[in-house]
């Protein structure tokens, strides 16, 4: 899977070692309760999934990256595209440490997953779930150019679905 470099950004694969960052953002309930797929905040809820982007790799070539903060070295959270069995599409997504929120850092590496999409993945449209409520993803999907669709349900609950077709 191919490193990605934003300005101020480094999107690369995430590994086990990412573990301890990775239960630590995820431990924190305001990150937890934002995900569209509800992983819980305990470590062994994080292992699976780690697990299961590690694997989503595995499976489709491609999977989130971890996102890392260029100036620093400091993990930063997830992001990138995504479409495990049963989601309505070829998504890209993003899930941030709540001490990198308000940075800019979600657009940024939104943006630069949804280029790998268009550019890499030759997607036609892509799409972000996101919980009815979650103002911060809803301005992060719209600021990398979706749009509300419609609403689905997915695992469960309702979420929205924005989203944008391939630049022409």
């Amino acid at each position: 899977m191919m490193v990605l470099e934003t300005e101020r950004l480094v999107l690369r694969p995430l590994t086990g070692e990412d573990f301890d960052d990775y239960a630590e953002m995820l431990a924190d309930p305001d990150v937890a309760s934002g995900l569209a797929e509800s992983v819980g905040t305990g470590r062994a809820d994080a292992w699976r999934s780690l697990a299961t982007f590690i694997g989503h790799r595995e499976i489709r070539g491609y999977s989130h990256w971890a996102v890392v903060e260029k100036a620093t070295g400091s993990f930063v959270g997830r992001a990138g595209p995504w479409q495990p069995h049963g989601f309505p599409g070829l998504g890209v997504g993003w899930c941030l440490s709540r001490l990198h929120w308000g940075k800019g850092y979600a657009s940024e590496a939104g943006r630069a997953a949804l280029a790998f999409c268009f550019n890499e993945l030759a997607a036609e449209k892509v799409i972000s779930l996101i919980l009815p409520g979650n103002a911060r993803s809803i301005a992060v999907a719209e600021r990398i150019g979706h749009r509300y669709l419609y609403d689905t349900e997915y695992r469960g609950q309702t979420v929205h679905v924005y989203g944008q077709q391939r630049p022409t």
